[in-house]
């Protein structure tokens, strides 16, 4: 059983990994820039993975000059612009929930590509998915409450949303072409480069690696040194989540493991009402219940435009 729904596996483990890491984002985040922090991370990633491939499987990162167009792409799109879609949102005041679900229309517009572009057949039952996660989606958030409208923070979480999406048709694309850890290792190093231009690496905040940040919620009475946390959101916020994500993409369709993919929302709110004890309502029981069937239903579509 487990051999047959491997790719799933992967991907809902991944996104185990993000949602987790999520909440020691939000920590870290109160001491130094989103943008700060989406540039160690990627750094620090790249440094990891590339120095582990290198010395296991040199050759499986080896690109000829027809690919790199592609990579540099898909390391620029795939990465570094996802998370600054979604750090510009933040900023410009919109609400995370509704930030997170616009994020995750990013099967929309895979399904829409897949059909309108590819000329694929996409089954109605994918369709049907997508609506219901999306609809569990703002059950889970309550969208509505506090709801701020700014064209461009609206804009950026559509442009992540748009860049995710080509994040997993890329993956899927490139899945014949070489493994999924040397593709990780191409796209966060692109993404870092990416950072190390926008944000000069001399003017990195190096006094937040000594600072003991607040674990907060249960566990407000402990504190934890900004290093120790950083390179948490580094390895299993960052590495090991896009690892299982891009070998789950290479199992199953990108337009399934996107909307599998959902369940990072749903994961998240459980995760910060366990640690931060954000409390969960009845509605956002209902959505995230909705989201699974949704989830359930994506699994079981034969329709795939690979």
């Amino acid at each position: 059983m487990l051999s047959k729904h491997r790719g799933e596996l992967y991907v809902v483990l991944g996104a185990i990994f993000f949602s987790l890491s999520g909440v020691v984002v939000t920590l870290v985040l109160d001491h130094m820039t989103a943008f700060r922090l989406a540039q160690i991370r990627a750094i620090g990633a790249f440094a990891f993975l590339f120095l582990i491939t290198f010395i296991q499987d040199r050759s499986s990162l080896k690109a000829e000059r027809r690919e790199l167009p592609t990579l540099i792409f898909y390391g620029v799109v795939g990465y570094a612009v996802v998370q600054l879609g979604y750090f510009i949102s933040i900023s410009r005041g919109i609400p995370l929930g509704l930030v997170s679900i616009l994020e995750f229309t990013a099967p929309v517009w895979i399904v829409l590509w897949i059909k309108f572009v590819r000329k694929g057949w996409v089954s109605n039952d994918m369709w049907v998915a997508i609506a219901l996660c999306l609809t569990g989606l703002i059950l889970v958030s309550k969208v509505w409450q506090g709801f701020t409208f700014d064209l461009i923070g609206i804009l950026s979480a559509v442009c992540s949303a748009i860049s995710l999406a080509i994040y997993f048709l890329i993956s899927e694309a490139q899945s014949a072409k070489r493994s999924a850890q040397a593709m990780v290792v191409w796209g966060i190093g692109i993404a870092g480069l990416f950072w190390l231009i926008v944000l000069p690496i001399w003017n990195f905040p190096t006094q937040i690696l000594t600072t003991q940040i607040n674990l907060q919620g249960r566990f407000s009475d402990y504190s934890a040194p900004g290093w120790l946390l950083i390179t948490y959101i580094i390895i299993f916020g960052t590495l090991v989540p896009y690892l299982l994500v891009v070998a789950g993409i290479r199992l199953i369709s990108a337009s399934k493991s996107s909307v599998i993919g959902m369940l990072e929302a749903v994961i998240g709110g459980i995760f910060a009402w366990i640690w931060l004890a954000q409390s969960w309502g009845a509605i956002q029981l209902l959505g995230g219940a909705i989201v699974l069937v949704g989830i359930y239903i994506a699994d079981r579509t034969k329709a795939n435009a690979k």
